[in-house]
């Protein structure tokens, strides 16, 4: 099992400087700047001035002086850093669970600009064990899972989270579905990804991630099953339709693929973003905050409409759909409006408002009074899974 230093916490305070100066500073600045337009605007209007006056001069340099400094300041402070860093001084993010879930929240929000601009803090697509990436060959494979077997498990999470979400709730179950499945013969893989990513791209990494898994894994592979949270079942979809020109490629194993919370047709959270910095654009005075809320990374664009038709699913495998609604029964007006708060159970089905149906074999389960993580480690979910992969 290795681990690469990966970034420091000097890294993650260069990328706050920089995200304090394109956001927070430009947006007060652009936000001000309009304000200033239109007052003094009507101003000269109403006093049909042709020119500005002493005060609005006086008034636009000294708050044009004040943004340039503060701003100046912040770019200064991020280069200081990066230089530091750049040394390997300083904590790494990686070396406390805490440290984790911040990198993987940013990686979230901005990884795909991270993978352009700051490739040491954007997170490679990796098999984790004890909160480090395992190295997918024989030597690494074999220490880390010194007790493989033939079937293999996979997690994947969904966007903002890593491998650890996977433990959420276990103190109202007692164990996880990694434990419980480990206990039935299954080897449990936690996987960690950049979900800023587009979809796509993750299940190109995915699909080369798990080619190199099954070549290397120490014993002969004979089964796979694939368990991805809220994004997580949309990059698994993703790798699917990705062919490995292989003779016996990964996906060929795949016999059980279970979605839990996935917005197959896509997220109304992610769709009310992208409506939302489109109507701050229309005014100058809201435009900044428009641009605030568009500051936000390809794979969260991707789940305003998840995944279209083109990504069949694997003709093998048996598809398990997992829904969940805050009420009891999905049918309810506020169960059906707002799924469990972030996805509603028709996108979940993978079923559009024409009854059509992504996937029109798939088995499929409706868990009530829960919200989006509450259907991590879920009785009920538990319950399926040991009936689907037993």
């Amino acid at each position: 099992m290795t681990t690469a230093p990966g970034p420091t916490v000097l890294d993650a305070a260069s990328l706050l400087c920089e995200v304090a100066d394109e956001l927070v500073v430009r947006t007060v600045r652009d936000t001000h700047t309009a304000w200033v337009d239109r007052v003094y605007g009507v101003g000269r209007l109403a006093t049909r001035a042709q020119s500005p006056s002493v005060g609005e001069r006086a008034h636009r340099g000294i708050a044009s002086a004040v943004y340039a400094g503060v701003g100046g300041g912040l770019r200064l402070a991020s280069t200081g850093l990066d230089r530091v860093a750049a040394t390997g001084r300083g904590p790494h993010l990686e070396s406390t669970s805490e440290g984790r879930f911040v990198s993987s929240a940013v990686n979230g929000l901005i990884g795909d600009r991270l993978l352009r601009e700051r490739p040491q803090m954007a997170i490679p697509m990796a098999v984790r064990r004890g909160g480090a990436d395992v190295d997918p060959t024989p030597e690494g494979l074999g220490a880390a899972f010194p007790e493989a077997s033939g079937r293999l498990v996979v997690f994947l999470h969904g966007l903002c989270e890593n491998e650890s979400y996977w433990q959420r709730h276990r103190d109202r179950t007692g164990t996880t579905y990694a434990e419980e499945l480990a206990g039935r013969g299954w080897t449990p893989l936690m996987l960690r990804a950049n979900t800023g990513l587009p979809l796509r791209e993750n299940g190109a990494a995915l699909t080369g991630l798990m080619q190199q898994v099954v070549e290397a894994w120490p014993v002969p592979v004979e089964r796979i099953a694939l368990v991805g949270h809220s994004m997580g079942g949309l990059v698994i979809r993703a790798a699917g339709a990705v062919t490995a020109d292989v003779e016996e490629p990964w996906s060929s194993k795949v016999s059980d693929v279970v979605t839990l919370g996935t917005p197959h047709l896509g997220a109304p959270i992610a769709w009310g973003i992208g409506h939302g910095s489109r109507g701050l654009g229309v005014l100058p005075e809201t435009a900044a905050f428009g641009r605030l809320l568009d500051w936000r990374s390809a794979g969260v664009h991707d789940l305003v409409a998840g995944l279209a038709e083109d990504v069949a699913p694997l003709p093998h495998a048996r598809y398990r759909l997992v829904a969940a609604t805050l009420t009891d029964s999905q049918r309810h007006p506020v169960g059906h409006l707002v799924g469990d708060l972030l996805v509603r159970p028709r996108s979940a089905y993978g079923r559009d408002r024409r009854g059509r149906s992504l996937f029109p074999d798939a088995d499929v389960l409706h868990v009530g009074r829960t919200d989006h993580f509450g259907l991590l480690n879920h009785p009920q979910v538990h319950t399926a899974l040991l009936e689907w992969l037993g």
